[in-house]
C-alpha cells in the first residue's frame, strides 16, 4: 500500500501533473520544464524528484543536461497503469494546450546558461 500512496501524493499537485503530461510530448531538462512553468529550478527539482521516488519518471545525464522522461517500464503495478490512465486525461484542458504550445518554443540552449 505504501507505493500506491507515494504514487497518489505524487498526482497531488497541479505543477507535478503539469510536468507528467509535458513529459508525454518529449524528454525534458530542468530548465524547460522551469521555463513553461514559470517556477525556480530548485522547485521544479523537488517536484521532479518526487515523481522520481514514486516511480513515475526516470532522469539520465546526458552532456551538461540531466533529461527527464516518463517511466517506460514502471516497476510498479499501480504505477503503470496511471500512467497508462493519465495519457488519456485533460486532453482539452487549456493549462496543459498551452504547456504544449511552450514547449514547442522550448530551446534549452537558450534557456540553460551553465
Amino acid at each position: 500500500m505504501e507505493n500506491l500512496i507515494k504514487v497518489f501524493k505524487a498526482l497531488s499537485d497541479s505543477n507535478r501533473v503539469r510536468i507528467l503530461k509535458m513529459l508525454e510530448n518529449k524528454e525534458l531538462c530542468v530548465c524547460e520544464i522551469s521555463d513553461v512553468l514559470k517556477l525556480a529550478n530548485s522547485t521544479v527539482s523537488k517536484h521532479l524528484s518526487i515523481l522520481r521516488d514514486a516511480g513515475l519518471i526516470s532522469d539520465f545525464k546526458d552532456g551538461k543536461w540531466v533529461n527527464y522522461s516518463l517511466r517506460v517500464s514502471p516497476e510498479s503495478v499501480y504505477t503503470k497503469e496511471l500512467l497508462s490512465l493519465i495519457k488519456n486525461w485533460l486532453p482539452d484542458n487549456s493549462v496543459i494546450k498551452a504547456d504544449k504550445s511552450s514547449l514547442g518554443s522550448c530551446d534549452r540552449n537558450n534557456i540553460c546558461k551553465n
